[in-house]
């Protein structure tokens, strides 16, 4: 296959595009994973990339899989991890956003996708995209059906340092305008010692991605956890991060106003 003509795969042979931890329906979590692999389905081959740039951050978010299998271990939750590399399509984007197929990433051309149309787009949006979205919204309704409404927490993680400027947070809290989950978090990680972004190294506020579309429109609070590579570059170094931070959450998790529903304008210009 020329690598910069994706082929798309005949119907029914697209892998399970979804890793579903099973939990308590009625934890008062869910934890999702929106990059937590670099995988291609067979028919991509490797979007004309080399295994070095697939086993980078380019491909996807390092460690973040470990730990948020790890929370879900801890509070019994269920949990949701993406199966395909965000260079197929990234389920953190919303369905019409310019970036959800990527051409160019952190100055690596990817030749897979540079002359994708709109007919494959849409093919991927439907065959990978799409479900993953719609396993985060199926759970949110079955916990909501079985108690109160969940806390939701998306697990990403950033690189050390971006256009050879380090950044300093060891860890970011991102979040839109809801400040139930954001502020005790953010003040309990301050208290432990870390260096925490509020809103860095990126704005929580995207329209369209996964927290926007399928939980803050829902009233849910909800957040989403940046966590520098260089601390959980290892399972080792993971699990240990994932220990601390569960410790951390949990006291703020138990705060009852985090498992009901309400509503804030949100930053997006989409008010809900």
């Amino acid at each position: 296959m020329d690598p910069a003509v994706p082929i798309s795969p005949p119907p029914g042979a697209a892998e399970d595009p979804v890793e579903r931890i099973e939990g308590s329906l009625e934890a008062g979590v869910l934890f999702f994973c929106d990059h937590a692999a670099n995988a291609l389905p067979q028919a991509y081959g490797t979007l004309g990339l080399t295994k070095k740039q697939l086993d980078s951050h380019i491909a996807y978010d390092i460690g973040a899989a470990w730990i948020t299998r790890h929370l879900a271990g801890i509070f019994g939750a269920p949990a949701l991890l993406s199966r395909f590399s965000r260079l197929l399509i990234d389920p953190n984007r919303g369905a019409d956003d310019p970036t959800l197929v990527m051409r160019l990433s952190d100055g690596h051309i990817v030749p897979g996708n540079a002359r994708i149309d709109a007919d494959e787009i849409e093919y991927r949006r439907t065959h990978y995209w799409q479900p993953y979205r719609a396993a985060i919204a199926a759970t949110i309704a079955e916990m909501l059906n079985h108690g109160s409404p969940p806390a939701v927490v998306s697990i990403h993680t950033f690189t050390p340092s971006w256009k050879m400027r380090p950044r300093p947070w060891e860890v970011g809290i991102l979040w839109d305008s809801d400040p139930r989950f954001a502020k005790p978090l953010i003040a309990a990680l301050v208290k432990d010692g870390f260096c925490v972004g509020d809103n860095e190294p990126y704005d929580g506020a995207l329209r369209g991605d996964t927290l926007d579309e399928e939980v803050t429109r829902l009233g849910l609070a909800g957040l989403l956890i940046e966590i520098r590579q260089d601390r959980v570059g290892t399972k080792e170094e993971a699990a240990a991060f994932a220990e601390r931070l569960g410790r951390l959450l949990r006291p703020v998790l138990a705060c009852p106003e985090l498992h009901c529903r309400a509503f804030f304008p949100s930053r997006t210009g989409r008010h809900v």
